[in-house]
């Protein structure tokens, strides 16, 4: 990390994976005042446009020039699921910190030798679990978790998008062999359990799980991941959820609603409307704007004015902040790292075991 920017290292990023979520990474890094180093798209033409497109300082030859670069500290993978594990692996040998898009791992062995790799190479190795990082979902955490609500005892919401309704709609996502043998759990399911389990304190220990397909071929390819799921759990304290998903829901862009009710009250958190949270009781409700009165260990992350909306990209900029000040040494917390990956793909496994046998699953304490 050669030089300094007001008395701290300058992080020097290497991004592979040019397109939607390779330019959210891109924008976060030079919102956290790093350095976007090299960058590499699926050609070298991709490449050179994502390094002018990103002020980058090079293109990128392909994502192992990106992965073991002497002049990259952090590298950013943002990559079809598939590919996470070799190139995180050879990253973090390498001695770099590591940010790999979520699902970790296409499997529960690849996602264990992904943390084990991490944690033998004493870097910080995160994934972006970025609605960790809503300031009302912190909010709702620390009315959850400090005993407000009293007891929590349901947890429940939904996850609905709608870019694959169309029988015609397609990407990379619904290739099993590129993104993995499950889809709308591992893509989204897996954000809203972190969350969950995040806000609540809690952590799913049993799970009854449905899955359905919507359309059978896309792209003149038979479809084999689910298009929509539908889970009922249990927790480690007691408490009972459920939660709908889906990717073919029309209408519903990017709907992630979660509620935990306790016994005298409960927080619901909706990131289509993030700048309010609303808390319910029996002889009345509020609406808790971001901003105006956020707890002490809220307001880091509530970064603009009451009126001024709180929208993804800065969720994912206060992400990429915390992975960046960790690496410097300062405390963060709820920074999601690759044990929390673990996490994802252990309830990922679960998820399509119950759907297959159709009957409740265990999900392992660890990881």
């Amino acid at each position: 990390m050669p030089g300094f920017a007001g008395g701290g290292p300058v992080l020097r990023t290497g991004i592979i994976g040019a397109a939607q979520m390779g330019d959210v990474h891109a924008r976060a890094v030079r919102r956290a005042g790093g350095v976007v180093q090299a960058i590499a798209g699926s050609t070298a033409a991709s490449s050179l446009e994502a390094a002018r497109r990103h002020f980058a300082v090079r293109p990128a030859r392909d994502g192992w020039d990106v992965a073991t670069a002497d002049d990259v500290d952090v590298v950013h993978i943002c990559t079809p699921n598939s590919t996470h594990a070799e190139f995180a692996i050879a990253a973090l040998e390498a001695g770099k910190h590591v940010v790999c898009e979520k699902p970790l791992a296409v499997t529960v062995h690849e996602a264990e030798s992904m943390a084990t790799a991490a944690a033998h190479a004493r870097t910080v190795a995160s994934v972006p679990f970025v609605y960790r990082f809503f300031a009302s979902a912190r909010h709702a955490r620390v009315l959850a978790r400090s005993g407000e609500l009293g007891r929590v005892h349901l947890i429940h919401g939904s996850y609905l998008q709608d870019w694959l309704s169309h029988p015609a709609s397609d990407n990379w996502r619904t290739d099993a062999t590129r993104g993995g043998p499950s889809r709308t759990f591992a893509d989204i399911g897996v954000h809203w359990c972190d969350l969950a389990e995040f806000v609540a304190g809690q952590r799913i220990t049993r799970l009854h799980a449905r899955t359905a397909i919507a359309h059978a071929e896309r792209s003149g390819r038979p479809v084999t991941t689910e298009d929509t799921a539908v889970l009922m759990f249990e927790t480690d304290a007691g408490a009972t959820g459920s939660v709908v998903l889906s990717q073919v829901s029309p209408g519903r862009k990017n709907r992630l609603w979660l509620s935990v009710d306790g016994i005298d009250g409960a927080a619901a958190f909706d990131q289509e409307n993030p700048d309010s949270l609303w808390v319910g009781a029996r002889d009345a409700n509020r609406i808790l704007m971001r901003g105006s009165a956020d707890p002490a260990d809220v307001a880091a992350y509530s970064k603009l004015p009451p009126g001024h909306p709180q929208g993804y990209q800065d969720a994912f900029d206060a992400f990429i902040e915390d992975h960046y000040r960790a690496i410097v040494g300062h405390e963060v917390d709820g920074l999601p790292t690759f044990a929390d990956g673990l996490r994802a793909a252990r309830l990922t496994e679960a998820v399509l075991e119950s759907a297959a046998s159709e009957a409740w699953v265990d999900v392992p304490a660890s990881g």
